[in-house]
């Protein structure tokens, strides 16, 4: 039975942040990272993935580089301070029903982000989603390397990783009765106009004009101040 395919942007969209500027920040509270080197940068490249200047292999050796250098149980149990700490605070009950109501009619559902799977999976699992198209960081042996495998999720990537996605499922875009795609952000103007139902959310203000002249719909998910 053909079905809907809907998509969700994870950062400013489903969550009212940025998992993976927090994520850094995190670490630097910790005392992993050095403050006086990462957090000056930290911002500046949320700012330029802001501005949609992000050079995102500039930006993935300096994201995840640091998971090259601590073991993964390590890693895991920073990772459980951090979803308690620094995201569940930032998932609105809006957000969360959103997904469930998608879920409920039977729509093929799916978080798209740039951001790292060892980062956003557990997000995603919180969210109750099953599928994760996000950025994968190499692995060896169970080890992050530093490296980034395949083709980072990010602007046109989104696409050739959602198609490969599709591609594993069996399935094709034209499969499906429609498809929604919810973003916050310029970056994924690619992704946005391939579906069929695209959805500005909190939306920065290039895609907030985009979205007004072409009709889009426009909505808010953000946890209340």
């Amino acid at each position: 039975m053909t079905t809907d395919l809907v998509l969700f942007d994870l950062d400013n969209t489903l969550l009212s942040g940025d998992s993976d500027f927090e994520w850094a920040q995190f670490l630097i509270r910790q005392g992993v990272l050095d403050r006086e080197i990462y957090e000056a940068r930290n911002a500046e490249f949320y700012e330029q993935y802001r501005a949609g200047s992000l050079d995102i292999h500039e930006f993935l050796d300096f994201q995840l580089k640091p998971l090259s250098r601590h073991s993964r149980s390590d890693l895991d149990a920073w990772h459980a301070r951090f979803m308690q700490e620094a995201i569940l605070p930032i998932i609105s009950p809006l957000a969360r029903e959103l997904v469930r109501s998608h879920q409920e009619s039977g729509a093929l559902t799916a978080i798209v982000t740039a951001t790292n799977s060892f980062v956003t999976r557990p997000i995603a699992h919180e969210f109750g989603v099953r599928h994760l198209v996000a950025t994968e960081p190499e692995q060896v042996d169970g080890r992050f390397t530093g490296a980034v495998q395949g083709v980072p999720c990010f602007r046109e990537g989104k696409l050739t990783r959602v198609d490969q996605w599709l591609t594993g499922l069996g399935q094709r875009w034209e499969d499906f009765a429609s498809t929604t795609f919810y973003s916050d952000s310029l970056n994924d103007f690619p992704l946005l106009r391939r579906a069929s139902r695209p959805v500005a959310v909190d939306p920065d203000p290039t895609l907030e004009q985009y979205a007004r002249d072409h009709g889009w719909s426009i909505i808010s998910l953000c946890v209340a101040a």
